[in-house]
């Protein structure tokens, strides 16, 4: 807490220094709705201004306006943003480390726990510290969805009923599984769900059940089946360009450091009340949600145990020196955290911020994180 302070006070001496206003351009490509853009990105640059008394002040777009999924990072490194929530599911190749991690996804479900995990983990581990070095941009802050649910226009409830459905992942453990168990994984951006349900080029789709409301899925999905198939953390919920971020003074980053520590609690808070809302949704608009059948879970349980195997294998071949450790490392992280929120509220979100900072970031210098 006493960093947190330190932090706030920092911003307020810049208020009332004579320093030039910053304006820069942030992107994230959900909409408005979602959890990552609207407490990400929308909420968190109103708090920017306002921690650094006006003297940081971002232009968000939100939406595929500005940048599509997949040219996020590109478009952090070419500048044409200078902070940006970037996938890395839809870069595999540029980052295979970050990638090799989000197979751990499927093994988890929590996502309070995940998203301060995640942030620590790729503030400090030095294999995943490298790679964003390497993809010249600053990771400052991670998101973490709730675990996905199945989300169909038909019953999917069995491994009978899974067989030959066209399913939506975002790539990774989720497309091994899904093709494991029988169906067909489709690998398309979130923001073409919709319309894939209501052409039928989709039976299904997972990804968290606030997308029922959020992306109007209940239209065209009036079946859910509770069946978590992991969680998505990879890649930065704010990567900044590497020139820009060098530009800003160390008061400047120390803002967005604690920016970033609240804006994560923001998030974990609203998609959690936000997966509670849609499901009751759904079922008052006539949908059906379903708890899986015995032979689904049994099957997703025994996949679930093999995360730890892959993702070392994924490592392995990413080129990772040591990959026992590097996902050791993410295990043991991962477990820290669920240990140290045992006890919080997980809506209180002045005591998970303090948290943040108190964990992660009084232990990152501003002066020197990303510029050395």
């Amino acid at each position: 807490m006493k960093k947190l302070l330190t932090y706030t006070a920092l911003a307020g001496l810049m208020a009332g220094s004579a320093v030039a206003e910053t304006n820069f351009i942030a992107n994230s490509f959900y909409d408005g709705a979602v959890p990552m853009s609207g407490e990400g990105y929308i909420r968190w640059a109103e708090l920017v201004e306002e921690l650094s008394g006006g003297e940081l002040v971002p232009e968000v777009f939100t939406g595929t306006v500005l940048l599509a999924p997949r040219a996020s990072m590109q478009g952090i490194q070419d500048n044409v943003v200078q902070v940006a929530h970037h996938a890395a599911v839809y870069t595999p190749s540029d980052l295979p480390v970050s990638n090799a991690v989000q197979d751990l996804g499927f093994a988890y479900s929590d996502p309070l726990t995940a998203i301060f995990a995640v942030a620590e983990f790729s503030m400090t581990n030095e294999a995943q510290l490298q790679e964003w070095k390497d993809s010249k941009l600053v990771y400052l802050g991670a998101y973490a969805t709730p675990a996905y649910v199945l989300m169909c226009s038909s019953p999917v409830r069995n491994l009978e009923e899974m067989a030959g459905k066209r399913i939506r992942t975002a790539g990774s453990a989720v497309s091994v599984w899904v093709e494991d168990a029988g169906g067909i994984p489709v690998n398309v951006p979130s923001s073409e769900m919709y319309t894939g349900l209501e052409r039928g080029t989709l039976d299904c789709a997972t990804n968290a059940a606030s997308d029922l409301l959020d992306r109007s899925l209940l239209e065209v999905a009036e079946h859910t089946t509770l069946l978590s198939t992991g969680m998505y953390w990879s890649g930065p919920q704010w990567g900044y360009n590497v020139d820009f971020w060098a530009s800003l003074t160390p008061e400047d980053r120390a803002v967005l450091m604690e920016a970033s520590a609240r804006s994560m609690a923001r998030i974990v808070i609203a998609y959690n009340a936000k997966v509670d809302a849609g499901l009751a949704a759904s079922i008052a608009a006539g949908g059906n949600v379903y708890e899986p059948e015995q032979d689904l879970v049994e099957h997703v349980t025994t996949f679930r145990a093999k995360a730890a195997e892959g993702a070392i294998e994924k490592a392995e071949a990413a080129g990772v020196a040591d990959p026992e450790a590097l996902i050791g490392d993410f295990q043991d992280t991962m477990q820290k955290w669920a240990d140290l929120l045992a006890e919080i509220e997980p809506t209180d979100e002045d005591a998970l911020t303090a948290l943040a900072m108190e964990e992660i970031y009084s232990k990152i210098d501003p002066a020197t994180y990303g510029v050395e």
